[in-house]
C-alpha cells in the first residue's frame, strides 16, 4: 500500500482523488511548510493535532500520522495518542529519537534507550480508546547503534504490542530484505522512500517482494511543491506576470472547480430554501 505524504487539507483532499488508501500526515512536511523550516523537533502535538482536524474534515481516507517521539515521556505519549486518535488517526507512529529529534535520513541522531521506547509503545498501546487504532513503532537505531541493534528493538517493540514496525533508513538492499525475513511474518513493516535519504530508492511493487506492506513517501509533495513554487517566484520576478508559466497553473475557474467551490455554494443555496419556507410559514401563521 502506498501512503503519499500530506501537511494540509488540500494535499489530503488531492491525494484522496488520485485513488490512494492511506494518506500519511508527515510531521517533516508540517514543519517544511508551516514553519518553513528543518524536521528537526520544532513542530507541537496541537499543530499537529490541528492539521489532523482540518484533513479529517476534508478527506474520509485512514490517516497514517507522524507523531515524532510522542512529544515527551510515556506519560506525554499517553496524552498524544488521546488526542490524535479523537481527531482522526488512524495509526500513529512514535519513534525512539531523543528529543530533539531529526528527520530519519539526517545524521547525528540520539536515542532514547530500548526500554524507555518499550515502555512509550505500551503507554501508546494503553491509550488508545480502540484496538482499530493501530500503533506504529519506529526505530533510528540504525544510524545511531548499529543494524543488529536496530532489529533488537524492533523485536522488543513487537513484544510490547506495536502493531506495526517501522525500521527507518535501511542503508542497503540487503538490509532491507533482512528486515523482511525477520518481522515480515510477525507486523506489518512500513518503508520510508527519500529522494537523496540513505535507503535505497525502489517501487511499492520491490518492496512488496521482500516484505514490507506499506510504503509511505512523507516529504515527496513538499519537494515537488517546493520546486514548482521556487520557479514560479522566479519567472514572475523576471517577467511581471504569470503568462510564461500559465501552462503550468490552473486558472481561477479551475482551481476553484478543483476544490469544490461549486458543490459548496450550491449546497449553501439549498439551506437558504429551508430559511425562506420557514419565514413564509411563520407569516402564514
Amino acid at each position: 500500500m502506498v501512503a503519499p505524504g500530506i501537511f494540509d487539507a488540500l494535499t489530503a483532499s488531492l491525494a484522496a482523488a488520485a485513488g490512494f488508501e492511506a494518506l500519511y500526515v508527515s510531521g517533516a512536511a508540517i514543519a517544511y511548510t508551516r514553519l518553513g523550516s528543518s524536521d528537526i523537533g520544532l513542530v507541537s502535538m496541537s499543530e499537529v493535532a490541528d492539521a489532523i482536524t482540518q484533513i479529517r474534515d476534508r478527506v474520509d481516507v485512514p490517516l497514517i500520522v507522524d507523531a515524532d517521539t510522542g512529544y515527551g515521556n510515556a506519560l506525554n505519549v499517553r496524552r498524544t495518542v488521546r488526542l490524535f486518535e479523537r481527531a482522526g488517526a488512524a495509526a500513529i507512529q512514535i519513534e525512539d529519537q531523543s528529543f530533539p529529534k531529526r528527520c530519519g535520513h539526517l545524521r547525528d541522531k540520539s536515542l532514547i534507550s530500548a526500554g524507555e521506547m518499550a515502555g512509550k509503545v505500551k503507554a501508546a498501546v494503553d491509550a488508545r480508546a480502540s484496538e482499530e487504532t493501530l500503533i506504529i513503532a519506529r526505530t533510528d537505531a540504525i544510524a545511531v547503534e548499529g543494524f543488529d541493534a536496530a532489529l533488537e528493538r524492533a523485536h522488543l517493540y513487537v513484544e510490547m504490542g506495536a502493531d506495526i514496525l517501522f525500521v527507518e533508513a535501511p542503508r542497503s538492499r540487503e538490509q532491507m530484505a533482512t528486515i523482511g525475513r525477520q518481522f515480515g511474518s510477525l507486523r506489518p513493516l512500513i518503508a520510508n522512500m527519500v529522494e537523496g535519504g540513505d535507503t535505497p530508492l525502489s517501487s511499492a511493487a520491490e518492496l512488496g517482494e521482500v516484505g514490507f506492506k506499506i510504503v509511505i513517501f512523507g516529504g515527496g509533495i513538499v519537494r515537488a511543491l517546493a520546486r514548482t513554487a521556487q520557479e514560479y517566484y522566479r519567472s514572475l520576478a523576471a517577467h511581471g506576470t504569470n503568462a510564461p508559466f500559465s501552462n503550468r497553473m490552473f486558472d481561477f475557474n479551475e482551481l476553484n472547480s478543483l476544490i469544490g467551490t461549486p458543490e459548496l455554494l450550491a449546497l449553501g443555496k439549498s439551506y437558504d430554501v429551508v430559511q425562506s419556507t420557514r419565514r413564509v410559514e411563520k407569516s402564514i401563521a
